[in-house]
């Protein structure tokens, strides 16, 4: 096990586990954390060992979305600018990896958080997993998350979540198409490398022109 300050990089045969490691903050994506994931997914995508990437989170949950403490405490234009950045490149390098990747979530994924599970390739939840765009609720509105997540989900699914700003439980993300399947706690990691060892069977250097060809027809 590699660990990379906010991020951990774990490997299961052919299959490279990235884990968001700032369990105090619930994996906050702080600009840190973002710097961090940015290199340890470059370091999977350019393994030639590894075929598909499992993105997960350490402790009670997935990732709360971006570090509200941080960002009260910077109250700047050049910090708000550089965190920004900092999201748009990890979130905009997802679709451009050269492997499937795939979010594997417990406990929230909410902000950017949620947004972070829309730009994988493939998502799957435990049925304790809840889900939100949660901004308008404090002034904020989730004007980031909503990249992702519209370009997910279907327009008034995505107007739902983004106005309302309230948790949507597994199956009600599964039923918008935010996530594909809903597994029970106790086997949902177990689930997602077997989804992820069916993948790993096949050609990579069709997998990499086929998520391209994907991505670049959208």
């Amino acid at each position: 096990m590699k660990t990379k300050n906010l991020v951990l990089l774990e490997r299961e045969e052919e299959i490279s586990l990235i884990i968001l490691n700032d369990q105090n903050s619930f994996n906050s994506l702080s600009e840190g954390l973002l710097k961090d994931l940015f290199k340890v997914l470059k370091e999977a995508d350019e393994d030639s060992s590894t075929k598909v990437l499992v993105l997960k989170g350490a402790g009670r949950g997935f990732s709360s979305g971006h570090n509200l403490k941080e960002v009260t405490k910077n109250q700047d234009k050049s910090f708000y600018r550089k965190l920004m950045a900092s999201s748009k490149k990890v979130m905009t390098f997802l679709p451009g990896l050269k492997k499937p990747i795939i979010a594997e979530v417990h406990g929230v994924a909410t902000a950017a958080g949620c947004q972070l599970v829309a730009a994988c390739d493939l998502a799957y939840a435990d049925t304790e997993a809840k889900f939100a765009t949660p901004g308008v609720n404090i002034g904020l509105f989730c004007h980031t998350p909503l990249v992702s997540v519209s370009r997910t989900i279907a327009k008034k699914h995505s107007m739902e979540m983004l106005l309302l700003g309230e948790m949507v439980g597994a199956l009600e993300a599964k039923r918008f198409g935010l996530i594909n399947d809903v597994f029970g706690p106790e086997e949902l990691h177990e689930r997602v490398m077997d989804i992820a060892k069916i993948i790993c069977s096949k050609s990579s250097y069709i997998l990499k022109i086929g998520k391209e060809t994907f991505y670049k027809q959208l």
